[in-house]
């Protein structure tokens, strides 16, 4: 498991999540910890090795 940090794009703030890099390509939804809006993630990598993170609000 890695820590990734990022910032949200509603509320701004800066928190991480946790990725498993043994899975090469994950797309998930998780809400942010302190706003609680929806932010979809992907993330890819390859030989246990992040190549790959993106996030990006979803319309509602």
């Amino acid at each position: 498991m890695e820590e990734i940090f990022y910032t949200c794009p509603y509320c701004f703030s800066e928190s991480s999540i946790l990725a498993d890099l043994s899975v090469s390509e994950q797309e998930y939804i998780e809400d942010c910890e302190r706003c609680c809006n929806p932010i979809e993630f992907t993330i890819i990598a390859h030989n246990f090795t992040l190549t790959e993170f993106s996030y990006q609000s979803i319309e509602q």
